[in-house]
């Protein structure tokens, strides 16, 4: 195992080949929708575990995420217990989504994660654009690593159609959410 956290790739600073674990006090699974087709409405998933692999040459890296998706939260009770039901997670029959990636690409700190997303009892693949934020030391003597993620999904892909029409022909919920992920995750 390497003693340092970080090594240099094409003089790039990146995180040191070993497993690295997500830290879910410090890591955010958002997403975004639009409500009538206009306003933004986000929501996060609380309940994230993970573990990233390094490997020596980046493109053999793996990541495997597990959500708690009773863990969302939206901003409104109403809101978050409607996600819960058959209509949207169904988390009494699927409490919880996969992601295991398939394919890492890197080019210096940034790059994509290609995998299967399982959310509701179906899997889909899904393309992750990837920045690497880089390291910190915390005050307890933990390496972490820093990254940000996002792409767009049809939820409808996943089985996630509910929605109601609206009197001017548009949607009340929009198809396409955006997936927003902050991630610290600490060496092992």
């Amino acid at each position: 195992m390497t003693t340092t956290a970080t090594r240099a790739v094409d003089g790039v600073e990146l995180p040191a080949p070993g497993v690295w674990t997500l830290d879910p006090g410090h890591a955010e699974v958002g997403f975004i929708g639009r409500h009538f087709g206009l306003t933004k409405v986000r929501g996060r998933f609380t309940g994230v575990q993970g573990t990233v692999q390094v490997a020596e040459d980046i493109a053999e890296s793996t990541v495997e995420v597990t959500i708690d998706t009773a863990s969302v939260e939206s901003g409104s009770a109403d809101r978050d217990t409607h996600l819960r039901s058959e209509d949207f997670f169904y988390v009494d029959e699927h409490p919880t989504a996969t992601f295991r990636s398939t394919t890492v690409a890197a080019v210096g700190s940034t790059g994509t994660i290609t995998g299967e997303l399982t959310i509701k009892g179906v899997t889909r693949p899904v393309t992750l654009e990837v920045e690497y934020l880089g390291h910190a030391r915390d005050p307890w003597d933990n390496d972490r690593a820093i990254f940000s993620a996002s792409t767009t999904i049809n939820r409808e892909h996943w089985g996630l159609t509910w929605n109601m029409v609206l009197d001017t022909g548009g949607l009340l919920v929009s198809k396409d959410i955006r997936l927003e992920i902050e991630a610290e995750l600490i060496r092992q």
